[in-house]
C-alpha cells in the first residue's frame, strides 16, 4: 500500500509539473540530486545527514547543525529538503556542506542515496517518516534520529490497522519528542526509544532575535504617535488578510504591517485592492515618506523575523488553511500572538493559549473582539506579551540536550 501511494504521488507530480511551478522545481531538483551527491560528497569525510520537509522544519534543524559544526568540526553536514519552498531558499545554506532534494521514497532511491552519502548518522525533523530511507539506515546500522516530533492520537501509527506505520518508529535509534503526551503514545505501542526533549526551534528563534536587523523605516512607521498601535501580520494568506484589513480600514488607531506568505505581484495587488487607507510597499518606503502611510506591505523575503521587534501585537497566518506558520518567531519578542482555528497540530499554539500569550480566532467577530481588548488595554497587551516571552525562554535548551545524546 505504501509503495503504491508513493508511486501514485510521484506520477501525479510529474504529470502536473509542466503546469505547476513547485512541481516543476521538485522534478528538476530530483533529477539533479544524485549528480550533486556524486560531485560534492567527499567519500573520505564523515557526514551528518539532516532531512527536513521545508522551511519550518529547517528552522528546527539549523541550531543543531550549528552546534555540531562547532563542537565536531571533523563532521560535514548534508541537508536535504522535500519541498521546493525550502530548498530554493536554502540551497546556498552557509552551515551545510551539501544541499539537495530528497528523491521519492523508493527502495532503489534510498539504496543509491545512502551508497553515495554513507552518513555517520541521520537526523529527520518533526514529521518525516520515509519508510525506505529509514529502513535502509536501520539495515546498515546507521543511527537515525527523529527530533522535535509531536504525535497525536489520530495519527496512523495509533490506529488498529496502523502496524505497518508503527514499524517505521521501531527503526529510529531514538525519537526526541516535544511533550509527554507524544512520549506516552509511543510507549503505548510497546516502544521505549523515545525521550522528551522539547522543540529545537525555540533555540533558533532566540538566536534570530539576538541577531535581529535594525530597520529604520519600519521603526519610524511603527510608533509615530502614542495613541496608535502597530499590528504585524506575518505570513498572511488571503483568508487572514480579509479579516485583518476589514478591521484596519475602519479603525484609525491601528497601524498595519503585512508580510504575506506569498509575495508575487498578483497577491500584492489583491492586498492593495482591499485597503481603504494609505499604504506603501516596503520597496518604495523611505524614512522621509513613511509617515504618510498607515499600512506597510512587505514585498520581499527575509525581514519578517526582524520586523516583529517593532510590533505590539502579532497575527500569524495560515490558521485558516493547512496550519499556522512560525509562532515562536513573533512570541520571542514579547508580544501577544493571534492565529486562526487550525492550531491543534502545533504544540506551541496550544501552550500559548494555555498560558495567556496567544489567542485563537474562528472568524472576524473573534478577531475584532480580541484586537479591541489588546489595543484598548495596554496592561492586558503587556501581560500577554510577557506570557508569550516566558513560554519561549522557559522551553529553551532542547538543541544542546539532543546533541549530547547523538552517536557522534
Amino acid at each position: 500500500m505504501y509503495n503504491v501511494a508513493i508511486s501514485i504521488y510521484s506520477f501525479l507530480v510529474r504529470l502536473v509539473s509542466p503546469f505547476h511551478k513547485k512541481a516543476k522545481l521538485m522534478i528538476e531538483g530530483h533529477n539533479e540530486t544524485f549528480q550533486i551527491l556524486r560531485e560534492q560528497i567527499d567519500p573520505k569525510s564523515k557526514y551528518v545527514w539532516f532531512h527536513v520537509a521545508s522551511l519550518g522544519e529547517y528552522e528546527q534543524a539549523q541550531p543543531m547543525m550549528e552546534i555540531i559544526k562547532k563542537e565536531n568540526p571533523s563532521y560535514k553536514i548534508l541537508l536535504s529538503f522535500f519541498s521546493p519552498s525550502g530548498y530554493e531558499v536554502q540551497k546556498n545554506n552557509d552551515t551545510a556542506d551539501v544541499v539537495c532534494y530528497l528523491p521519492f521514497d523508493t527502495k532503489k532511491n534510498a539504496q543509491l542515496f545512502l551508497d553515495l552519502v554513507n552518513p555517520a548518522i541521520a537526523i529527520f525533523v518533526k514529521y518525516e517518516f520515509w519508510y525506505h530511507f529509514i529502513h535502509q539506515l536501520y539495515l546498515r546500522e546507521i543511527p537515525v534520529y527523529l527530533i522535535s516530533a509531536v504525535f497525536r492520537p489520530n495519527q496512523l501509527f495509533f490506529k488498529p490497522w496502523g502496524d505497518v506505520y508503527t514499524k517505521i518508529l521501531r527503526y529510529y535509534t531514538q525519537i526526541f519528542v516535544q511533550n509527554e503526551e507524544s512520549k506516552n503514545l509511543i510507549q503505548g505501542q510497546g516502544l521505549n526509544n523515545v525521550t522528551v526533549m522539547g522543540d529545537t526551534r525555540i533555540d533558533r528563534v532566540i538566536k534570530i532575535k539576538e541577531k535581529a536587523l535594525p530597520l529604520p523605516v519600519v521603526k519610524k512607521f511603527a510608533k509615530p504617535k502614542n495613541s496608535e498601535t502597530t499590528l504585524v501580520a506575518g505570513s498572511s494568506w488571503p483568508e487572514d488578510e480579509n479579516i485583518l484589513i476589514s478591521y484596519f480600514n475602519t479603525h484609525a488607531y491601528l497601524r498595519l504591517i503585512i508580510a504575506p506568505h506569498l509575495i508575487d505581484e498578483t497577491h500584492l495587488k489583491q492586498i492593495e485592492s482591499k485597503l481603504k487607507r494609505p499604504f506603501v510597499r516596503y520597496s518604495q518606503a523611505t524614512e522621509d515618506n513613511i509617515l504618510n502611510y498607515d499600512c506597510l506591505i512587505v514585498d520581499n523575503f527575509g525581514l519578517l523575523s526582524s520586523i516583529y521587534q517593532y510590533g505590539e501585537i502579532a497575527y500569524i497566518g495560515g490558521g485558516f488553511g493547512a496550519g499556522i506558520h512560525n509562532l515562536p518567531e513573533a512570541a520571542v519578542h514579547g508580544i501577544p500572538v493571534i492565529f486562526g482555528p487550525h492550531y491543534h497540530k502545533f504544540l506551541e499554539a496550544q501552550e500559548l493559549l494555555k498560558n495567556g500569550g496567544g489567542y485563537s480566532i474562528n472568524n472576524e467577530v473573534d478577531f475584532n473582539k480580541i484586537l479591541k481588548k489588546l489595543v484598548t488595554s495596554p496592561q492586558d497587551r503587556k501581560t500577554a506579551g510577557q506570557k508569550a516571552s516566558e513560554y519561549i525562554y522557559a522551553n529553551a535548551g532542547a538543541t544542546q540536550k539532543i546533541v549530547s545524546q547523538l552517536a557522534l
